[in-house]
């Protein structure tokens, strides 16, 4: 079995750890296999199943335990044999270590400091304020009929205008996907179809439908608006994994900038600092640009 993710990264960390006591387990930590004089604990186990191959993400809890325990038993086995070669004396190993501690240390004060204090209370109120501070948007409910030319398009359109029903033409003529259900597209925002698209149906009342053909890189539209009608915020459970990952991106900002604040940072090679620079900067004016309510959003096709 390959265990393509699973690197000795996770074993020399977790030994750094252990001997730090920077991540002691608490309670008990049982010794489930022996390699060698070598002992693995559940808690080894425990992090070896986090940096398992997504392939085992779908797989029995049970067989990704296994599928861990084995990657573990090779690594410690050649750990072993690095060790008898004395590998440990490399500077390429001792590089390697104190990366590793680095980068261990990192993560423990992030969960400790970061995910570890953001409560469910505070991704509800983060959510409630961004509600209540965000002003209302429409939207609307729309049909259309897709053609391959604009002289198809006009033709509908007479025949709308000579009273046929809209839902019905579309069942027979569109091209589109949506001709099953009568061209529906329910209920969009502004920013969700392509210009041309959009404009067009937010230009009709409720009941109109297009005098001309609407043109698009998906061909030509004839399009009807059921129903207009002010959005209604997502549901708190919808978004509230999307508001949570929002206050950890503020939360790790600011221990960052505390972090940096408390360290001088000497970059020697002027290659290096010229280009860490530039990306500190663009990281920067990205930052200011979304504090300005900046939207980086793409569009979305009206219908393939």
């Amino acid at each position: 079995m390959r265990h393509t993710k699973l690197v000795a990264a996770v074993l020399l960390a977790s030994s750094v750890l252990m001997s730090s006591g920077a991540f002691a387990a608490e309670g008990d930590d049982p010794v489930v296999a022996k390699v060698g004089d070598a002992e693995i604990t559940e808690s080894e186990l425990t992090l070896a199943q986090g940096e398992l191959d997504p392939q085992f993400d779908n797989v029995p809890a049970e067989q990704r335990r296994l599928a861990a325990l084995a990657a573990v038993i090779d690594i410690k086995s050649l750990a072993r044999k690095a060790e008898n070669e004395d590998l440990e004396d490399t500077q390429e190993f001792k590089s390697q270590m104190n990366y590793l501690r680095d980068r261990t240390l990192h993560n423990v004060l992030f969960k400790k400091e970061v995910i570890d204090s953001i409560t469910d209370e505070e991704v509800k109120a983060r959510y409630d304020k961004e509600v209540a501070a965000t002003p209302p948007e429409e939207e609307v409910q729309a049909r259309h009929i897709l053609l391959k030319t604009e002289d198809e398009a006009k033709a509908v359109i007479k025949e709308l205008e000579d009273g046929a029903d809209f839902v019905e033409l579309a069942k027979e003529k569109s091209t589109g996907p949506s001709a099953s259900e009568g061209g529906d597209l329910g209920y969009f925002r502004k920013g969700r179809m392509v210009p041309a698209f959009e404009e067009a149906a937010f230009g009709l009342e409720k009941g109109e439908f297009t005098k001309e053909p609407i043109k698009s890189e998906f061909g030509w539209h004839v399009i009807k608006v059921e129903d207009r009608r002010e959005a209604e915020a997502p549901a708190f459970e919808q978004v509230a994994p999307q508001v949570r990952q929002v206050l950890l991106r503020e939360k790790y900002a600011a221990l960052l900038e505390t972090a940096r604040s408390e360290v001088e940072v000497d970059i020697v090679d002027p290659a290096l600092k010229e280009g860490y620079d530039t990306v500190m900067k663009q990281q920067a004016d990205a930052e200011a640009a979304a504090e300005n309510g900046a939207d980086s959003g793409a569009e979305t096709p009206a219908e393939q």
